[in-house]
């Protein structure tokens, strides 16, 4: 009769192994949130953006727009990470607020694309950094040479790729080997990249002072010069033209202040997570823009306006340390891009795989994703992951015109900035959606400023939304198709469990 009783104690052992063990201390949080923002952008879409707004002053006001965007955003999230304090993050959120359609959606994106593609970008920018040190690492030396599967498309394996893909398995399998390795190598690399910065900005400001530079930088802040025209007739000259320019120039900010999500993602694994999520939020976003902005004004006190829109390749950073140290500048800026690389491609594998288990738990995803190795780490998830991004870093663009190559996970990430924004804009509603519908739930942290704070995100992301739609169509439309795919891979997943 009372046989079942000793089963019991086997059942909660069962069940503790499905659950993720909570290791991440406040330090960890902040440094995972600031790791997975900094990777290689900071050094490079400066050019692009000087490009696109035509002015020093509209530059830095540029990133003070981003910076204000995203701390809003993360003291928003504070309060969903607060109440749902579990492993999967914004998919979670989504799929609490509005549905679990929703939720896959996002989660669909982010595996599809945001994250792995962005793992494989920087995988690649850490190998082309690595041929400054070693030239034999280069996109241009093949060990399969391009096999044109279209016109447009090619496969191919150079060994900057390889690197890449290496870079990527190494990090996935010490990430397999339990939360502890993951976080150390996290912390001591976003602690180095965090140097790095300080250090760039220190070289730039106190041994690089240019009086030239700053006297028409400074000195002249707001005239437009040098702008590369956002459409036929639409210049920064205008008030229209500079409103647009101001949100497409977000395009290559946001993108490089971006993944300070990615703790919400591993809000299982975090301790006190009620207070540490939505502090780690505040702290790390805070830290990263008050770096971005500092950078920016050490771009500008070193190199006259014009240096920076021409730099070569849009390495502004590098151009910046070569002007100060012309025999080793550009050594010393590969190894310090290696570094923010290296810890930035750690976060985002670690934080990556913490969404896909979460979705399969729901069964939205493979179905052996769920699972917990011996290190209580999602192992299959972390796989699955790395996979797909081996995937995306093989297949090239090609242009028949110029006779040269491109990247596949460029063009997707190019795609989905405004998609990512969509979900961005939805996450922070539905604060205002669960305080409707759960007012009685418990929330430990509420949004700062709510409602004035959060809408305001809302407000000014939107208005960057509608203006890309409008002049960036040919990247904006594709993102939301890739989004709508994943509507019909939803309600096949329903009925079938991979």
């Amino acid at each position: 009769m009372q046989s079942a009783q000793p089963l019991q104690p086997a059942k909660s052992v069962q069940a503790a192994k499905s659950e993720l063990a909570r290791t991440l201390g406040l330090f960890d949080s902040t440094m995972l949130v600031a790791g997975s923002m900094i990777g290689s952008g900071i050094f490079i879409v400066s050019a692009e953006m000087s490009r696109n707004v035509g002015s020093p002053g509209w530059l830095l006001a540029s990133w003070i727009i981003t910076g204000i965007l995203t701390l809003t955003a993360a003291l928003s999230y504070g309060e969903l990470a607060a109440m749902m304090p579990r492993a999967g993050g914004q998919y979670v959120y989504l799929r609490e607020a509005f549905s679990p359609m929703w939720g896959f959606l996002y989660g669909w994106t982010l595996f599809g694309v945001i994250q792995t593609g962005t793992i494989a970008a920087v995988g690649v920018a850490f190998a082309r950094y690595l041929g400054v040190l070693w030239p034999v690492i280069s996109e241009d030396r093949y060990l399969i040479a391009p096999i044109h599967v279209s016109s447009g498309y090619a496969l191919s394996l150079s060994t900057a790729q390889l690197v890449a893909i290496l870079v990527i398995l190494f990090l996935t399998y010490t990430n397999t080997l339990g939360i502890h390795y993951g976080k150390r190598v996290q912390n001591v690399f976003t602690v180095a990249k965090i140097g790095s910065l300080l250090g760039l900005i220190g070289l730039g400001i106190f041994f690089g002072w240019n009086r030239t530079a700053v006297a028409g930088n400074f000195g002249d802040l707001w005239t437009p010069r040098g702008f590369t025209p956002i459409a036929s007739g639409l210049t920064p000259e205008t008030s229209f033209g500079l409103l647009v320019a101001l949100c497409v120039a977000q395009t290559g900010s946001l993108f490089s202040a971006d993944a300070w999500n990615n703790i919400t993602f591993t809000a299982g694994e975090v301790r006190t997570p009620r207070r540490n999520v939505p502090l780690s939020l505040a702290l790390g976003t805070a830290i990263v823009i008050g770096l971005y902005v500092l950078a920016n004004v050490a771009y500008l006190v070193v190199l006259p306006f014009d240096k920076v829109q021409t730099a070569p390749l849009d390495r502004v950073a590098s151009a910046m340390v070569g002007a100060v140290f012309p025999s080793a500048g550009a050594e010393l800026m590969a190894i310090a891009i290696m570094i923010s690389t290296f810890g930035c491609i750690n976060g985002m594998v670690l934080a990556g795989a913490r969404a896909c288990f979460a979705m399969a738990k729901h069964n939205l995803f493979f179905r052996a994703a769920k699972n917990i190795n011996k290190a209580s780490v999602p192992g299959v998830a972390l796989i699955l992951q790395a996979v797909w991004t081996t995937i995306l870093i093989l297949p090239r663009t090609f242009n028949p015109a110029t006779g040269k190559f491109g990247n596949l996970y460029g063009n997707l990430l190019d795609y989905v900035v405004s998609a990512a924004l969509i979900f961005y804009i939805l996450t922070i509603a539905a604060v205002f959606v669960l305080r409707q519908r759960r007012p009685n739930e418990e929330r430990p942290y509420r949004a700062f400023g709510y409602p004035y704070v959060p809408a305001l995100y809302i407000a000014g992301a939107s208005v960057i939304l509608i203006l890309l739609f409008g002049y960036r169509t040919s990247t904006t439309v594709p993102g939301l198709v890739i989004v709508l795919i994943g509507v019909p891979v939803y309600f096949f997943l329903k009925r079938r469990v991979l």
